[in-house]
């Protein structure tokens, strides 16, 4: 079985966005959620519906971003 960065999805309360893809990404995005339905045994998603999974994934295992981050936030307070 193909090991994907993405589990399920799980169900959330949306915020709506607007954005407009080129078409290959749209259908690379369709493609893989037939492969995560096969993989999960779920339901085939909307494909739009992987965009904000993918950019968490993308996000939390940036290190570059990860690093910077830490440098720009301040420190949480100690009470």
């Amino acid at each position: 079985m193909t090991k994907l960065k993405l589990g399920p999805i799980v169900e959330d309360k949306p915020v709506k966005v607007t954005v407009e893809l080129p078409g290959p990404l749209h259908r690379d995005l369709a493609a893989y959620a037939e492969v995560l339905a096969r993989a999960s045994g779920q339901p085939v998603a909307d494909p739009v519906r992987l965009i904000v999974p993918m950019l968490e994934r993308f996000i939390a295992t940036d290190r570059g971003f990860t690093k910077a981050r830490r440098s720009v936030q301040p420190p949480k307070s100690q009470v």
